[in-house]
């Protein structure tokens, strides 16, 4: 008991000298920041301050000049469920059997003890916590929480902000209406010179002729088209982030708030969303420190920051943030303070079930290789999924050019199962095409042998659930409706015989 009663004397004391101002400074600086989440829904690295072309981020971009990029954060997974379930705990959904799409909507699942959601973390020191869906009459969020966890009592107690009491600290989540655009019904294609965001408009800087979609993709007007409407949203959700900032000055809190801009996981395109290349992991994230608190170990304004970190690290860091201890049990480490810990040397992801398609993968990440481990024999790019089928044309285009025999290159390729390794150097190779797992290079097989053993130890100490099968009854009822959606059952179970 003395033990325990000293060691919270001591993290009382340490949260006292951190964040007591010194003298001469701004007496606000005594209290806790507030912490401000902006969520962009299925980004890479697709804005101004990264150096992309034919987007406009004036919003993000400035955030970026005055505050800390960061080059190197990957996704847990490359979906949006189990990574989201990921960072709102700081646990690897492999670990806490939440690594399945959309799992545990319907039965009695918590969350393991010891593991608990960050809003309710911050809510038990006193910050009030809000999904912000709208600020006044403007939709600034989506209120989307899309967690494999739903037994664990109320998560926010607002969505409003004009709920917020901004006199105390908050912590306010906004998830980006912009990300998915309208990949369902296409309304914004028959605009040809604008986008509608809310009440504003804004200029289409991207447009089928400006764009240069990756090179596995077939140089076709769908493509570029769809490139575009990508692109677009980026700029249209830059617009949004723009009000998010105008309100923290409006309201007199923006010199006491954190902000975090992030996305959830990779890029909304046909081989990015669920697969594990970086296109499917690799997110943006930028980090503001406000001017009436001082900054952590780590931080400065201007700075790009290049070390490996996963986005499971974000939840301790924004505990971090609040001045918090992090859990021991918590598998993310803090990447600012001086609870810092040593630096990582890979991040590692994991793609399990998604809705009806079974397939397996786990992905190793450093600084310059990415390993990609396939235990789906056959598993590739043309696997069929309802929701890639549905949202993206380039799909059922590129099954049509193959057909036809117009397909060549590194398209052709891209419609050939995965291999169970692949090697990738993300320096000389950014679009990860060449696969150098069976490269005699010395460089290349360390690589390969490193982050082999690498994966290897993370899936022991870690739990991975990969292992373990769901059960029949579960993955039926999806599989029934991929049968209503496409008439074949054997697309599901990947009889070659039945699949074009």
């Amino acid at each position: 008991m003395l033990f325990r009663v000293s060691n919270c004397l001591l993290a009382t004391l340490a949260v006292f000298f951190l964040l007591s101002p010194a003298q001469g400074q701004n007496p606000k600086a005594a209290r806790k920041p507030n912490i401000i989440w902006i969520v962009g829904e299925n980004f890479d690295l697709d804005f101004g301050c990264y150096g992309a072309e034919n987007v406009r981020t004036p919003n993000v971009d400035r955030l970026a000049d005055q505050g800390v990029r960061y080059t190197n954060v990957y996704s847990t997974s490359p979906v949006c469920a189990p990574s989201r379930s990921a960072f709102m705990t700081g646990m690897y959904a492999t670990t806490t059997d939440m690594h399945h799409m959309r799992s545990h909507r319907d039965d009695d699942f918590r969350l393991p003890d010891g593991v608990r959601p960050l809003t309710q973390r911050l809510q038990a020191v006193g910050y009030q916590t809000a999904n912000v869906t709208h600020l006044g009459e403007r939709v600034v969020g989506t209120g989307k929480l899309d967690l494999n966890f739903v037994n664990e009592g109320p998560l926010y107690q607002t969505k409003l902000w004009s709920e917020i009491d901004t006199s105390k600290p908050f912590f306010a989540q906004f998830n980006m209406p912009e990300a998915e655009y309208d990949i369902y019904d296409r309304k914004s294609a028959e605009k040809e010179r604008v986008v509608w965001v809310g009440e504003e408009w804004h200029p289409k800087v991207a447009t089928e002729q400006n764009v240069n979609p990756p090179p596995y993709y077939p140089d076709h007007p769908v493509v570029r088209q769809e490139w575009a409407r990508y692109l677009n949203s980026a700029s249209g959700m830059d617009v949004r982030i723009g009000w998010i900032l105008q309100q923290l000055k409006k309201d007199g809190v923006a010199d006491d708030t954190v902000i975090v801009f992030f996305g959830d996981n990779g890029r909304l395109e046909a081989r990015g969303i669920h697969w594990c290349f970086d296109s499917g992991l690799h997110v943006p994230m930028v980090i503001h420190w406000p001017a009436n608190f001082p900054a952590p170990k780590g931080y400065r304004a201007g700075l790009v920051d290049d070390r490996v970190i996963s986005l499971i690290d974000l939840t301790a860091t924004t505990l971090v943030m609040a001045g918090l201890e992090v859990p021991p049990l918590m598998q993310g480490q803090p990447f600012l303070g001086s609870e810092q810990t040593s630096e990582r040397r890979f991040a590692f992801s994991a793609r399990d079930r998604i809705d009806e398609t079974e397939i397996r993968q786990r992905s190793v990440r450093g600084k310059r290789f990415h390993y990609v481990k396939n235990f789906t024999p056959g598993a590739g790019f043309p696997t069929l999924n309802r929701y890639k089928e549905k949202c993206f044309l380039v799909k059922p285009l590129m099954r049509e050019l193959q057909a036809a025999g117009k397909l060549t290159g590194l398209p052709a390729d891209l419609m050939k199962p995965f291999a169970d390794e692949q090697l990738f150097d993300t320096q000389l190779d950014p679009y990860e095409t060449v696969n150098l797992a069976g490269s005699e290079s010395p460089d290349h097989r360390a690589a390969l042998l490193e982050m082999r053993s690498a994966l290897d130890t993370w899936a022991a100490e870690t739990r991975d659930r990969g292992v373990i099968p769901e059960s029949p009854e579960i993955v039926a009822p999806f599989e029934k409706e991929m049968h209503d959606w496409f008439g074949t059952p054997g697309w599901v179970t990947g009889d070659p015989q039945t699949q074009p």
